[in-house]
């Protein structure tokens, strides 16, 4: 296949108690499982496709034959966006960014803490399934916005820095409604050392 499932970098239950095991296991042997499935069917005969990243793939969404167009839409930025999410995730993680992060971060949004609460607020008030994103955007800025199901900021030009999963699927067994509780709960299990490192990217990737 062109394309596999990236494994966990970390077991099951490293993320408890903020994010349980069973929907550890549902969402990324189910949910992103299928992603992977479904674009490598979707690209199964188109050759010059199939030597393409997914990453690549969402970048080019315009240059991708009609007929399969939203399917790639789809599920090439449902395994980009979350092989992101699992590695900016870690056991025992939370805290604060530091060096050039956090120094761009305050000199965007003013605190730490008004960029923590501009980001929940965005991740709450995207309607029905998405995602929130903290992004360079193409003024070479640091830019909080979302996107509806799983369309990548990569499509739009933007490199996604760091972002959070607003499907119900990633919450709803332990949190159900409580989307706002499990956006307050997931800075507990942010990996700052990988942020950090994307964001290190980023400078070279607008």
């Amino acid at each position: 296949m062109a394309h596999q499932l990236a494994p966990l970098p970390y077991s099951y239950d490293a993320l408890e108690p903020f994010i349980d095991t069973q929907t550890m296991q549902l969402h990324h042997d189910k949910h992103h499982a299928a992603y992977v499935n479904n674009l490598n069917g979707a690209i199964s005969n188109y050759a010059d496709l199939q030597s393409k990243s997914v990453e690549e793939l969402v970048k080019m969404l315009d240059s991708v034959p009609e007929d399969i167009r939203a399917t790639i839409r789809n599920n090439a930025g449902g395994d980009v966006n979350h092989t992101m999410f699992w590695q900016i995730m870690k056991p025992n993680g939370g805290g604060e960014p530091a060096g050039d992060l956090a120094r761009e971060i305050d000199r965007t949004f003013g605190t730490f803490d008004t960029f923590k609460q501009q980001f929940n607020d965005a991740g709450v008030k995207r309607f029905g399934s998405g995602w929130v994103w903290l992004v360079k955007n193409n003024q070479g800025t640091l830019q909080i916005t979302s996107t509806a199901n799983q369309d990548s900021p990569l499509s739009e030009g933007y490199y996604p820095i760091m972002g959070n999963d607003v499907w119900e699927h990633a919450y709803y067994l332990k949190y159900q409604n409580r989307r706002p509780e499990y956006l307050n709960a997931w800075w507990n299990v942010i990996n700052w050392d990988e942020i950090n490192r994307r964001f290190a990217k980023s400078q070279s990737a607008t």
